[in-house]
């Protein structure tokens, strides 16, 4: 039964959805599940701020004074395994962001947004999996994916769903496994980002995750860091001249998400529901959030 449980696992990963507006980290795993397995998930999340990096400096509100902004998302998660070690995953949120103030976007002329965001399309593979005598295990993996906007909704300004980019990510993943269930992630990407409107810095990316497993809990504890290769800092005459809030897609966002996610199977192994808390504990031209997360998450086999 633990074998089975740990195959089918998703890692919970799912659940960071309400950092997903800004954050480009791939919605997969360490994990591998077994050859026709397939998994659904919807979630909900919700996120809030009142302080924002201006630049690397935090201050209180926002970039256009539009005091605390929340963010309610229900997403869509879904992966099949090809084979044993090949998977495809897709992912789709739809997002509500609004001023809790009522005070309008400068660039929109609203106090909230509403609407579908991006579809992302994956693939996971593992290339390389070693066991050692004392039962640990390490296992070598890479995913590619695209997302890609399919709502119609304004990249610029303070409410926006997302950047209208098109994203092309790539990483690599290495998972180490104790014998007692206890296991440590590490995950190392790039992300491409093109837009007809706007010149969206690229991005490196990285993550690193400790968990734990047995056939009645899974939970983890993981950062999320995003470093971007280039792009104005909000505040400065440089962001003033090119148009302010209008241009914030071409700022350079960086962040650190920390975030704990828990997993609890209640039917067979087949149906389980998840939880997760996430926190932005630092950032540069990034709002300081921080999001709750409640999820379902179905398994067939």
């Amino acid at each position: 039964m633990l074998h089975n449980f740990t195959r089918s696992l998703i890692g919970v990963t799912i659940l960071l959805c309400f950092f997903c507006n800004v954050s480009a980290q791939i919605p997969v795993n360490g994990f591998y599940p077994e050859k026709n397995t397939i998994t659904v998930a919807p979630s909900y999340s919700y996120k809030s701020y009142d302080q924002f990096y201006r630049g690397s400096s935090l201050s209180d509100g926002n970039p256009a004074g539009l005091g605390e902004i929340s963010s309610s998302i229900v997403s869509f998660y879904g992966q099949y395994a090809i084979s044993n070690w090949l998977s495809s995953t897709v992912t789709l949120p739809y997002i509500q962001v609004e001023s809790e103030d009522g005070a309008i976007d400068p660039v929109q002329q609203v106090a909230k947004v509403d609407g579908i965001q991006d579809l992302g399309v994956f693939m996971k593979a593992r290339i390389l999996e070693k066991q050692f005598q004392n039962n640990s295990r390490i296992t070598l993996g890479g995913a590619t994916g695209v997302t890609l906007p399919v709502g119609d909704y304004e990249g610029a300004g303070v409410l926006s769903l997302g950047n209208q980019a098109t994203t092309i990510n790539g990483s690599a993943i290495v998972q180490y496994s104790l014998p007692f269930n206890i296991f440590s992630e590490v995950q190392l990407g790039y992300s491409q980002r093109s837009s007809d409107d706007f010149d969206i810095p690229n991005a490196m990316m990285y993550s690193a995750k400790i968990g734990f497993h047995n056939e009645l809990l899974y939970v983890h504890a993981k950062l999320d860091i995003q470093d971007s290769m280039s792009g104005l800092d909000i505040g400065t005459a440089e962001f003033g001249e090119a148009g302010g809030a209008a241009i914030l897609p071409e700022t350079e966002v960086d962040f650190t998400n920390l975030s704990f996610d828990f997993y609890v199977p209640v039917y067979q192994q087949t149906l389980g529901v998840s939880a997760s808390y996430g926190a932005t504990i630092s950032g540069r031209n990034h709002s300081k959030e921080s999001g709750l997360a409640f999820g379902l998450v179905y398994t067939a086999r």
